[in-house]
């Protein structure tokens, strides 16, 4: 299905969809090993790290938690995954960092380009549950071309709280009609359907690495269905000359 000519805005998803969190993780955990003699399997490390995410937001949605950016959420999961794969030998600091390894995830191999050919004729920014100085960090390191960094953390809640959808649109001066969530997951796009939004989506098959099972086919409801982003920028393109 195509989208009319009103749109003025694409809104990212941004872990999994534009950056490789479990390609960067293994690679930043093989080099810690090296650095500090551990033995671990980092794969399923990245994945546990993964897996504790949505639980832990919902730990803040319920009240059980107070609110906590991203980077706090990890931590909490982080440590106890050090002790569940008996990581031991780290410095606070070291630890610190590691934890801020979701500030360093390389991108997609398409997602410069892509972002750069999208951005000519369209408004882009994220729209991730990752806090803010996260994102910053991350753009500036992966060059990312952003026009808008926005962040879950502007309007604490999480994705896929209505809030952040719904507070994104007025921040950029539009309606959710004249904007695209872009996410290579079914369950950010289907919220943000339901407030107005037109979506995109965008296919990740290895975000969980070789043997995916989840998010590797599109809803039938999405507007856009790309292969990567630079097929999305000719597709969209294609609509406004």
């Amino acid at each position: 299905m195509m989208v009319d000519s009103s749109i003025r805005a694409l809104t990212f998803d941004v872990f999994g969809t534009v950056v490789d969190w479990r390609g960067s993780i293994i690679r930043e955990g093989r080099r810690l090993e090296q650095e500090k003699g551990l033995q671990v399997n980092w794969a399923s490390f990245a994945d546990a790290w993964r897996a504790g995410y949505a639980p832990a937001m919902q730990r803040v949605r319920t009240g059980e938690l107070p609110w906590m950016n991203i980077d706090g959420l990890h931590r909490l999961i982080l440590d106890d995954l050090l002790e569940q794969f008996q990581i031991t030998g780290l410095s606070e600091s070291e630890i610190d960092h590691f934890n801020r390894v979701w500030h360093r995830l390389h991108p997609w191999p398409d997602a410069r380009r892509g972002l750069r050919r999208l951005r000519r004729h369209f408004t882009l920014a994220t729209l991730s549950n990752g806090n803010m100085a996260l994102l910053i960090n991350m753009a500036k390191q992966a060059r990312l071309p952003w026009d808008c960094i926005l962040s879950a953390e502007l309007f604490r809640h999480y994705k896929p709280d209505p809030e952040v959808y719904l507070g994104a649109a007025p921040l950029l001066g539009l309606q959710p009609g004249e904007m695209i969530m872009v996410a290579a997951h079914n369950g950010d796009l289907r919220a943000a359907r339901a407030l107005g939004f037109k979506t995109a989506f965008v296919h990740r098959p290895r975000e969980y690495g070789p043997h995916q099972t989840t998010d590797l086919t599109p809803d039938p409801e999405v507007d856009v269905v790309a292969q990567d982003f630079n097929d999305l920028a000719e597709q969209l393109q294609g609509q406004h000359g």
